[in-house]
C-alpha cells in the first residue's frame, strides 16, 4: 500500500506515472486513489486512473473513471482517445466512434484518424476500415500497420497481387510478426512455397512460441518435398501447443510428399522427441505421388 503523505496531485501524477511505466500497475492505482482522495474528481488522475484500470483488464472500472474525467473536462481530446479504447475494447463500436467523432472536431491528431480505422477494422467494416487505412497512410506512407492492414483487407476480397504488395512494404523495415505471419498465408494460398517458408521463419524468429506459424512452416516445407524439415517444424507445433497434433497429423497424410502414419502414438513419440517402442507395428507409409 501507498503511505499517505502531502503532496499535490501534479506529484501524485508524475509518480505515480513512473510506476505505470516500470509496469506496477498496483503501485500506480494506489497513487491514483490515494491522489483521488485528496483531490476527489480531478480529471487527470481520473484519466490515468482509467489508463491503469485498462491495461489491467478492468473495463468497466476504466470506462468509470474516464467517464468522470471527461464530466469535468468534456473537450479534453486525449481522454476521448482512452474513451473510444475503452468503449472499442468492450465491442461498443458505436460509441468508440461517436467519441472519436468529439475528438476530431477538437483536433486533426494524426492518432484520431489511426483509432478509427482500427475500430472499424475491429468491427468488421471491411470497406470503411480500407477508407480510413488509406488516409492515415496518405498521412504517413510509412506507417506499418496501416499497409499490414490494407494488404489483409485486398486479401480478403481476393486481390492477392495488391495485397503481397502491401505486406512487402509492411514488412520491409524489419516488420511484425502478425504482418509476416499475414505475407506467409498469402504466399501459401498463392502456392509460392518457398517464400512462404521464409515469411514463417520470420515469425518464429519474432515469436518462438508461435505453434500456428510452425505448423504452417511444416505444410510449406512438406509441399516443397522437404519431409525431414517439414517433422522437424511440426515437432516443434507439437512441443509448443499439443492441441496440434491433429492439423499435423492430416498435412501429413493430405500433402503430395507425406506420410500416413497407422500408429497415433507413435507419430506422437517421434513429435515429442521419443523413439518408436521396440517391436512397434509399422509406423508409416509413404504418401509421395
Amino acid at each position: 500500500m501507498v503511505s499517505i503523505s502531502q503532496g499535490d496531485s501534479g506529484d501524485l501524477i508524475r509518480r505515480a506515472v513512473a510506476a505505470f511505466n516500470s509496469g506496477d500497475h498496483g503501485q500506480a492505482a494506489d497513487l491514483c486513489e490515494l491522489g483521488l482522495r485528496q483531490h476527489p474528481g480531478d480529471p487527470a488522475l481520473c484519466h490515468l486512473l482509467a489508463a491503469v484500470l485498462f491495461a489491467k483488464n478492468d473495463l468497466p472500472g476504466a470506462r468509470a473513471r474516464i467517464e468522470a474525467s471527461l464530466a469535468a473536462r468534456p473537450d479534453n481530446v486525449p481522454a476521448l482517445i482512452m474513451a473510444c479504447r475503452i468503449a472499442r475494447a468492450e465491442r461498443r463500436f458505436d460509441a468508440a466512434l461517436q467519441q472519436l467523432d468529439r475528438a476530431a472536431k477538437l483536433s486533426s491528431q494524426a492518432e484520431i484518424l489511426i483509432e478509427r480505422a482500427r475500430t472499424l477494422d475491429q468491427a468488421g467494416d471491411a470497406s470503411a476500415a480500407g477508407a480510413s487505412w488509406t488516409l492515415v497512410l496518405q498521412r504517413d506512407p510509412k506507417f506499418e500497420e496501416a499497409m499490414a492492414r490494407l494488404g489483409r483487407l485486398a486479401w480478403q476480397r481476393r486481390a492477392p497481387v495488391e495485397a503481397e504488395g502491401f505486406l512487402e512494404r509492411a514488412v520491409a523495415g524489419g516488420g511484425h510478426a502478425t504482418a509476416w505471419f499475414d505475407l506467409g498465408l498469402l504466399r501459401q494460398d498463392t502456392r509460392k512455397f518457398g517464400s512462404a517458408a521464409e515469411a514463417y521463419r520470420r515469425v518464429l524468429e519474432m515469436r518462438p512460441d508461435a505453434p500456428e506459424a510452425a505448423v504452417n512452416l511444416g505444410v510449406v516445407l512438406q509441399e516443397t518435398g522437404d519431409i525431414h524439415g517439414a517433422m522437424a517444424a511440426y515437432s516443434l507445433a507439437y512441443g509448443l501447443s499439443p492441441s496440434t497434433f491433429g492439423v499435423i497429423a492430416m498435412a501429413l497424410a493430405s500433402a503430395p510428399s507425406g506420410r500416413l502414419w497407422l500408429d497415433e502414438e507413435a507419430l506422437r513419440r517421434l513429435l515429442a522427441g521419443g523413439a518408436p517402442a521396440s517391436g512397434a507395428k509399422p509406423l508409416a507409409v509413404d504418401t509421395g505421388r
